[in-house]
């Protein structure tokens, strides 16, 4: 239990709650449980307001129903489609949506949309019933899950829009934003957020267009011509993203992503990166060469599973590089994984 947790809880009500929690048959995360209770006996204690209260309730219970829904499919890589629920199904863009979200699941993708009209219903009649999932909101004046998803069994309603942006960007592997509003571009410029400071895995990002269409072409000269010069962001951060009107890119943007690429895990300074395939002596040093400059101290190294991985018997049979990254280049990590990914050594694509 956290310490500021239990300095305001009485012992006996702690005593209490573990109590609880053992007649309850947890066995797992029990520190993490405990921490959850103390937090709700913590909220009446202060005392909260209601209004307060029903927002913390609202978005645990919102959560767990997400994870329940998205559990079964925690090995299914997925990808998550923004846009605008008032595009509609004669317009190009709609096409190109539900088109990508066919081309994903026919290479295994699940496709995450938010559950409502345009072009989250063409995505999600794209992938397929069987292989969508849908996060949707509760509004006053709309949408309904869309008929894809919305028997429930593939869907969650949120009243919150940051529980439900929290599961739409939580659960994917990948990301495709298509032209849209206010609440697409919200979306996407979180993304962005979420990678240019860390507080996110990398993960590619693919800005996909109509066929000869300008939209996202206008915010790549907003980004040369308004932000670089200014300095409110580096020169660099915008390459993670992949602007383009073909579908067959962005599907191989997405897939090739992770085409040696696995996974990574922080071990205290040390950073893991989990590889599909081993990397050679050669391709080590040259990988050192090239990304040096990224490193606080030391080099890049090939190692077997840390004893925190061993006691975890986290993704124990792949093979892993650790380094100690510059906490300040962290938004540069995509670079060495897609150099990691044109190794020579790397499965084919």
């Amino acid at each position: 239990m956290a310490p500021s947790d239990a300095a305001t809880i009485p012992h006996t009500v702690t005593e209490q709650l573990r109590a609880t929690i053992d007649a309850a048959g947890i066995t797992e995360n029990v520190d993490l449980v405990a921490r959850i209770l103390a937090t709700g006996i913590g909220l009446g204690i202060d005392p909260a307001d209601r209004l307060d209260l029903k927002i913390a309730s609202a978005a645990l219970t919102e959560m767990r129903a997400a994870f329940q829904l998205f559990a079964p499919y925690e090995d299914v890589p997925k990808a998550t489609i923004f846009g605008s629920a008032r595009t509609l199904p004669d317009h190009a863009m709609y096409r190109q949506a539900a088109e990508v979200a066919a081309a994903l699941a026919g290479r295994g993708w699940m496709v995450v949309t938010g559950a409502g009209p345009g072009i989250m219903q063409a995505a999600a009649e794209g992938a397929g019933p069987q292989n969508s999932l849908g996060v949707s909101i509760r509004l006053p004046f709309e949408e309904k899950p869309n008929a894809v998803v919305g028997s429930g069994a593939r869907n969650v309603a949120m009243k919150y829009f940051f529980t439900r942006k929290l599961m739409l960007v939580k659960e994917s592997r990948g990301f495709v934003c298509v032209p849209g509003g206010f609440g697409t571009l919200d979306e996407m410029f979180e993304l962005l957020t979420l990678q240019q400071t860390g507080k996110a895995d990398p993960t590619p990002i693919v800005l996909l267009d109509a066929p000869g269409g300008t939209f996202w072409s206008g915010l790549q000269r907003f980004v040369d011509e308004q932000l670089l010069p200014t300095g409110v962001i580096s020169e660099g951060d915008f390459d993670r993203v992949l602007i383009t009107d073909s579908v067959a890119a962005a599907v191989d943007e997405l897939t090739g992503f992770y085409r040696n690429y696995d996974s990574l895990r922080w071990v205290g300074r040390r950073l893991v990166l989990r590889l599909k395939a081993e990397p050679t002596d050669a391709e080590v040093e040259a990988l050192n060469a090239r990304f040096g400059d990224l490193l606080a101290e030391g080099a890049i190294e090939r190692r077997e599973p840390l004893r925190v991985e061993r006691e975890d018997d986290d993704q124990l049979e792949l093979p892993r590089l650790v380094l100690r990254l510059n906490q300040f280049r962290v938004g540069e990590l995509h670079r060495l994984i897609r150099a990691l990914n044109q190794l020579e050594s790397a499965p084919a694509a």
